[in-house]
């Protein structure tokens, strides 16, 4: 099963920069597409499914863990700014160049400070199931804080990150649950759910993310902003994008419904479809 996805080949590799090591894999070839993780992710978080049909869109694909989590040395803090800071130092060091750089939940926070601090860094930005900056029109649920602090099964991996309510969504997170459970000899260690648990706090925030700098960021930037949502995230509800859709004259949103946070899992092929098209559209723009 391993043979036909190409994330399931790609070798870790280790890079060192300023004295630690960060751990990441490189696949694909075409444009540079450099992905920051979910809370509690690692490397192998990415639905390989996703990552293949990235390869297939024409993207160069690099994952990678975050300083002190999974493979990676130093520090271990889910400080947002921090999670940014891995991502442009790994992006400078590996020479990439200008880069697509996508996050998921937290990591969408982070590639979002990655534009505020890096802008000669980034063509695009896409954002998967994450939260845009400052006052929330509508907050996330309790339940993920509950979860969220617990090793999951396969009952909380449908509720954190699919509609469960829906066939076709439960259908989806099977496939995806299988998919996620190929083991690799080098797999990346889990991230501790406790100590994880200690980062996140009791129950929603609002704001999740007080960055009134970045949301300035978003407001004027001339890089394009895709973010690409369901209509029932826990997490970081859609309706929070739409809010702020006539602010931001970047932004491009798609939202799959009977879907949850993680709609790249249950639409993982489309997901790189639509990923490819904002690309495509906004280069045909330049031109």
């Amino acid at each position: 099963m391993n043979k036909q996805f190409l994330s399931a080949q790609a070798v870790t590799q280790f890079i060192d920069i300023n004295g630690r090591h960060l751990a990441y894999r490189t696949f694909g070839s075409g444009t540079p597409l450099v992905l920051c993780v979910r809370f509690r992710g690692t490397m192998e978080s990415w639905d390989p499914l996703f990552l293949n049909s990235l390869v297939e869109q024409g993207f160069q694909v690099t994952i990678f863990d975050y300083s002190g989590l999974g493979k990676s040395t130093g520090e271990r803090t889910y400080n947002p700014a921090s999670l940014a800071k891995d991502a442009i130092e790994l992006i400078t060091a590996l020479k990439l160049g200008k880069v697509i750089i996508g996050g998921w939940s937290l990591g969408g926070i982070a590639a979002q400070i990655v534009l505020a601090q890096a802008p000669q860094l980034v063509s695009h930005v896409v954002l998967l199931a994450t939260t845009p900056p400052g006052s929330l029109v509508k907050p996330g649920e309790a339940m993920f804080y509950e979860m969220a602090k617990r090793e999951n099964d396969f009952e909380d991996f449908t509720r954190l990150f699919f509609e469960p309510d829906s066939a076709s969504s439960r259908a989806s997170a099977e496939r995806s649950w299988q998919r996620l459970s190929i083991v690799r000899e080098d797999a990346s260690p889990e991230v501790p759910p406790s100590w994880a648990g200690e980062q996140l706090g009791d129950a929603p925030k609002n704001p999740m993310f007080p960055a009134d700098a970045v949301l300035q960021v978003l407001k004027s930037t001339p890089i394009p902003v895709l973010h690409l949502g369901a209509d029932h995230d826990i997490v970081f509800p859609v309706e929070n994008w739409y809010s702020l859709s006539d602010q931001l004259p970047t932004l491009h949103l798609v939202t799959f419904p009977s879907a949850g946070h993680g709609p790249h899992l249950q639409h993982p092929s489309a997901a790189a479809r639509h990923i490819a098209a904002f690309v495509s559209t906004s280069v045909e723009e330049d031109q």
